[in-house]
């Protein structure tokens, strides 16, 4: 741990402004102060770490992490999420307003979350509320008590604590939050048909289609239609599309977005690394909703990318006890949906851009850089620059590991990249300027911060 309120680091390849430079970094409490040439001189007495080749990047931004903490602190907690961030070079999170318990859907229930963080976080962290129909009357006070967005299902969420909400629920809340300027984030799947719940079994191809790229296409059009109809009456809404899955989607945002609706979109890194094809049935730890597609999707999703219609890339960090997971008994239907792997979100993305030919300096700006603007944060998070933040990675895209469940910081083990061969490694994470990991370990306390939106901005 680096105690002192001011220290330099060199490196050869430091990310700014979308470049690598050869440059010196003045850190001063807890923020960047200076940006100096590489052979600077650097004031009298203070420490300098010189890193050679080694990459100074921004940490990067996740604003879709279930930390599930009160009230279900046996799928994860805030201690356990934030340190397996920090070893993945995440440096900001976002929680999701489920699956905790309470459901952050009241001003009084986030305070609750906020007395149940302390001296557990080991990186910054926001928060989500979320809209469900019987908040609506509420929806002011919970934006007022620091919220940075809010988050609705258009199908059930999984939990009865958080219901889907209609379209006349969620026009109610496009109008509500465009007052505020704040995202308005959608978990976007919509049975139209209300079909009878298929038989799945064990088989993920029975599972896939069970919940198809319809059901996305629909409730991502609703969601068009409705920011329209609320654009047209004067209330310019923000509208998200979390956790896309369905690359059958895409034209119909980015037509959205050239009409100028403030529609945007993420993607995640298990829709752009994994596919259908190759899931074996039985194997639970491959279950999400929206489902991983095929191969030919998961191309289109890159394209997405790649045009911009996809803003970034979040992980999406889905825990439950292995017990709900159905790991043995290998229970596709009734396994709990969703995708661990917070901490190595960074490789497997870097892993297979680079193999795409994109470049380290293209994939910071989808995993920090927009998140971070994305939430609210974008003037202190998710880029090296003066007055920002001294939230920093030392990673090394050239060397490679293989992912073991040993080296997961996260509470349970589990992961379906297990035995995957990844490039990139992070090396150590700085988070406003306090070393927080190094070579596989957490140094010292945690020194995280909550971010509420009033001082977030």
């Amino acid at each position: 741990m680096n105690s002192t309120n001011a220290f330099a680091l060199r490196s050869q390849c430091v990310l700014v402004d979308g470049n690598f430079i050869a440059a010196t970094l003045i850190i001063r409490d807890g923020k960047i102060d200076e940006i100096l040439d590489s052979t600077a001189s650097i004031p009298e007495g203070m420490n300098l770490e010189d890193l050679g080749e080694k990459s100074i990047l921004p940490g990067l931004v996740d604003t879709h992490v279930h930390i599930n903490e009160p009230g279900r602190t046996e799928w994860e907690g805030f201690n356990t999420a934030t340190q397996a961030a920090a070893a993945g070079g995440i440096t900001t999170v976002v929680d999701m307003p489920l699956n905790c318990s309470p459901v952050t859907t009241t001003a009084d229930s986030l305070r609750q979350k906020l007395d149940s963080l302390e001296g557990k976080l080991w990186i910054d962290c926001g928060f989500w509320g979320g809209v469900v129909p019987a908040n609506l009357d509420d929806l002011d006070e919970l934006i007022l008590a620091g919220v940075l967005g809010v988050k609705s299902f258009t199908i059930h969420s999984g939990i009865d604590e958080f219901p889907q909400v209609h379209p006349e629920h969620l026009s109610r809340a496009i109008r509500t939050l465009a007052k505020y300027n704040v995202p308005y984030l959608i978990h976007a799947e919509l049975d139209k048909h209300e079909t009878e719940p298929a038989s799945i079994g064990d088989q993920y191809q029975s599972f896939l289609k069970s919940r198809p790229k319809s059901w996305e296409n629909d409730a991502i059009d609703m969601m068009i239609e409705l920011a329209r109809e609320a654009k047209n009456e004067g209330h310019e809404g923000k509208v998200h599309i979390v956790h896309l899955s369905s690359a059958e989607a895409i034209p119909a945002i980015k037509s959205a977005q050239e009409e100028g609706l403030q529609l945007s979109a993420e993607s995640c890194p298990h829709y752009l690394t994994l596919f259908a094809e190759t899931i074996p049935d039985g194997k639970t730890l491959y279950k999400c909703c929206p489902p991983i597609r095929e191969d030919e999707n998961r191309q289109a999703l890159w394209q997405g990318l790649a045009d911009g219609t996809i803003e970034f890339i979040v992980s999406d960090h889905s825990p439950c006890t292995p017990a709900l997971k159905h790991i043995d008994t290998g229970d596709i239907e009734h396994a709990w949906g969703g995708i661990s792997s917070l901490q190595f979100g960074l490789s497997i993305i870097w892993s297979e851009a680079a193999e795409r030919g994109y470049s380290l300096a293209q994939v910071i700006d989808w995993m920090a850089t927009r998140p971070a603007i994305f939430a609210g944060l974008g003037e202190r998070k998710g880029k090296i620059a003066p007055g920002f933040d001294a939230d920093l990675i030392v990673f090394d895209p050239d060397d490679s590991y293989t992912i073991t469940t040993e080296m997961i910081k996260y509470r349970h083990k589990i992961t379906p990249y297990e035995g995957r061969k990844v490039n990139g490694v992070v090396l150590s994470s700085y988070v406003r300027g306090h070393k927080v990991y190094e070579d596989g370990e957490l140094l010292g306390t945690p020194k995280g911060h909550p971010l509420l939106k009033k001082n977030a901005e």
